[in-house]
């Protein structure tokens, strides 16, 4: 009795896990799925969610965050994900290379890389120190909150180290130059090293980057031809100055609450509702001096068409700027890339246009004599 009673309860046992295996009695498992009922036969293991994987990019930001862990602090020590800043640092280095060409022929590409890696070293030897010097005031701006030294992902003694490395390679990049370039860009050093304490002594830190961001139009030129003309570098130089004044100010509104809280000062602060007002008188400088230098280094068409682009796109970044959002001051702030390159553009064209025209006239020369 107790034996059937257990093999009874086996088969029972084993109804049930078949039923519970492959779906209800006489029903094949493909009707049971068409049913709704789970399939447990089919059954497999969760999988692992895979872990995520960054898209891949080729912007400064995606390159920083590709890097090796320990180093990512320092890139951003250096603003390698905000290239930007190197832009608008390296663009009046190719102005003046550009315009110390000779007629007709392209600017110095081995000068313009030259330029464009110390445009890299300076710049990030430049916000080394100023973020060395605002470490205390960082903190308490929040977009500047998280910036390597404030966060205290770099120390003061490392980023000591950091400079030391980058004027370092900047040295080398110098010592390429003819001599009276070298002494010309160590001149620029007191100006790297105090411009960031400006913004505690005067509302015009602004200007004082400007003289600082500049230098390189006078540098372009005296390493191209040994040394600077003031005819065509001053005017040049005084542009980029008023440039960097436009630009500037309109990066300063994204912090000018902050700015006014921790006392620090700035021409957004000064300016406040007259903003545009200001930018407008800077760009009517920018412009007039630009055209000096055109008069004065011969240029030709394409760059007079490259200057009438320039004071297009000024108008309506300042026109249609909201001095209130942080969002656009940024936006019109990188902008200023585009107005770079066109100035850029302008003198390589209007020089390879100097070629042109004296072909030209050496051609209505040579008919009149055979005539």
């Amino acid at each position: 009795m107790l034996g059937w009673r257990s093999a009874r309860g086996a088969r029972g046992l084993r109804a049930v896990a078949q039923a519970w295996l492959w779906g209800s009695p006489g029903r094949p498992p493909a009707l049971t799925r068409a049913a709704g009922a789970p399939c447990p036969g089919n059954w497999q293991p969760p999988a692992w969610p895979e872990p995520r994987r960054r898209p891949l990019s080729l912007s400064a930001a995606a390159v920083v965050d590709w890097a090796p862990r320990p180093l990512q602090p320092y890139l951003r020590l250096m603003r390698l994900d905000k290239p930007i800043g190197t832009w608008l640092l390296y663009l009046p280095c190719t102005w003046s290379i550009g315009l110390a060409a000779e007629p007709g022929c392209f600017p110095d590409w081995y000068m313009l890389s030259l330029f464009g890696t110390g445009a890299v070293l300076m710049r990030g030897a430049g916000c080394t120190i100023n973020d060395m010097w605002d470490r205390e005031y960082d903190k308490k701006v929040t977009r500047t909150a998280n910036r390597p030294i404030a966060a205290g992902d770099i120390s003061t003694f490392q980023s000591f180290v950091f400079l030391g490395g980058q004027l370092t390679l900047a040295l080398g990049v110098l010592l390429c130059l003819n001599y009276y370039s070298i002494a010309l860009g160590a001149a620029s050093l007191l100006l790297v090293i105090t411009y960031p304490l400006m913004k505690r002594i005067t509302y015009w830190p602004q200007l004082a980057l400007g003289l600082t961001f500049n230098w390189g139009a006078l540098l372009g030129w005296s390493a191209i031809k040994g040394s600077c003309d003031p005819a065509v570098c001053l005017p040049l130089y005084f542009s980029g100055v008023m440039w960097t004044l436009i630009y500037d100010t309109i990066y300063a509104h994204q912090d000018k609450r902050d700015d006014a809280l921790i006392g620090l000062k700035s021409t957004a602060l000064l300016f406040r509702e007259n903003t545009k007002q200001w930018l407008g008188g800077f760009s009517a400088a920018m412009l007039g001096a630009l055209s000096l230098v055109g008069v004065s280094s011969s240029q030709t068409a394409p760059y007079y068409a490259a200057l009438l682009a320039v004071g297009a796109h000024l108008a309506h970044q300042i026109y249609t700027l909201d001095i209130h959002r942080p969002e656009d001051c940024w936006d019109k702030f990188t902008s200023n890339r585009t107005i770079g390159l066109i100035i850029f553009l302008g003198i390589v064209l209007g020089n390879l246009w100097k070629e042109k025209k004296t072909d030209d006239i050496k051609k209505n020369t040579e008919s009149r004599i055979e005539n």
